[in-house]
């Protein structure tokens, strides 16, 4: 997903409004900027640099599932409650982009509903992305041969 993506699905007063609470931030290379399991409580739109988004793998190093780069949405686990990281996240090179308060992002939902539902709509769809991925390199590690072309139920 796209800066562009993400913004053109709002409407033009809620991007507007979104875009009131972002801040910029910056992260130098090797900084983990979330572990999977912690508190969720914000996200980020990437403006340069890129990020690995990597899965816990018992008595193993995080396995990479997912590459992000310019214009990608860094984080939906602060929209779906208890909050907290359903992957870890390090950035692989510079990174700077703008951060958005869950808190805040969720109260600005709550109050403009079309709003909320555009948001909505476009976490799903970056969560079913995230977790497609997810699974497709976990059969690449661990899978059987030709997994890839096993049904999903």
């Amino acid at each position: 997903m796209t800066t562009t993506a993400l913004l053109n699905v709002l409407p033009p007063r809620g991007r507007d409004r979104l875009m009131e609470f972002a801040r910029d931030v910056s992260f130098p290379e090797g900084t983990r900027i979330f572990e999977e399991g912690g508190h969720a409580d914000r996200f980020w739109i990437i403006r340069t640099g890129s990020v690995n988004l990597d899965v816990q793998v018992r008595g193993e190093r995080p396995a990479t599932v997912e590459m992000l780069g310019h214009g990608d949405l860094l984080g939906w686990s602060w929209l779906v409650p208890p909050y907290t990281w359903r992957l870890g996240a390090e950035a692989t090179s510079p990174v700077r982009a703008h951060e958005f308060d869950a808190i805040a992002v969720r109260a600005l939902c709550e109050a403009d509903p079309a709003l909320g539902l555009a948001v909505t709509h476009r976490m799903l769809d970056v969560v079913a992305r995230r977790l497609q991925a997810t699974r497709m390199r976990l059969l690449d590690l661990y899978g059987p041969p030709n997994a890839h072309h096993m049904p999903v139920a």
